[in-house]
């Protein structure tokens, strides 16, 4: 069993996983590897395990995905987060909840798509327990998950200015866009087994 298998619930011999294994074996294989170089990399360097966690948990609170949350959340309990942070944590997903995608284009043709939505500012009272780093961190996930399109140089000069390197913001953006990856095949493959 792979992760995507744990957390969508395939049981091994089922049908999906039949499905998975034989008629999609490559992209099983790739999407475990992603995972393992995202969370088990042969170094980690200063975006170690507490940090990728508790980005893990606060992309699956925002996607609202409960299951995909707790384990993620049981990770980051193994990686020696505090009380304090978790709670932390939980607070600024509550907080940043939101709908979307917001955002505006450039000017043309799609400028009528354009949405307006809140920003989310990790509230002051949470920043001590998270830390400047995971701070600036969720603030930055919080505009690639509801903001894509409004993304620019401010925002990662934001993350630079917390600390983080211009490989550990490559390695955030690979980590948020792989858990929206996984978390959108996992719901996916819930559905089919709910039909099967």
């Amino acid at each position: 069993m792979d992760v995507i298998d744990t957390l969508a619930g395939i049981a091994p011999g089922s049908h999906l996983d039949r499905v998975r294994r034989t008629r999609r074996p490559v992209a099983r294989e790739h999407a475990q590897k992603s995972y393992d170089s995202l969370f088990t990399p042969a170094e980690f360097g200063a975006f170690g395990p507490l940090e990728r966690h508790a980005v893990a948990v606060f992309v699956a609170g925002l996607h609202g995905q409960d299951a995909i949350e707790a384990f993620y959340a049981e990770k980051l309990r193994s990686s020696a987060a505090t009380d304090a942070t978790r709670a932390a944590l939980d607070a600024e997903i509550a907080a940043a909840k939101t709908r979307g995608p917001y955002g505006a284009f450039p000017k043309g043709p799609l400028s009528t798509e354009d949405t307006t939505g809140p920003v989310h500012r990790v509230a002051d009272a949470h920043r001590e327990a998270l830390g400047p780093r995971l701070a600036a961190a969720l603030e930055h996930v919080h505009m690639l998950v509801f903001h894509p399109r409004d993304a620019d140089a401010r925002s990662l000069q934001s993350l630079l200015d917390a600390g983080w390197s211009t490989t550990e913001v490559v390695t955030l953006s690979q980590l948020v866009a792989f858990l929206s990856f996984q978390i959108r095949v996992v719901a996916g493959l819930k559905v089919l087994a709910a039909k099967s």
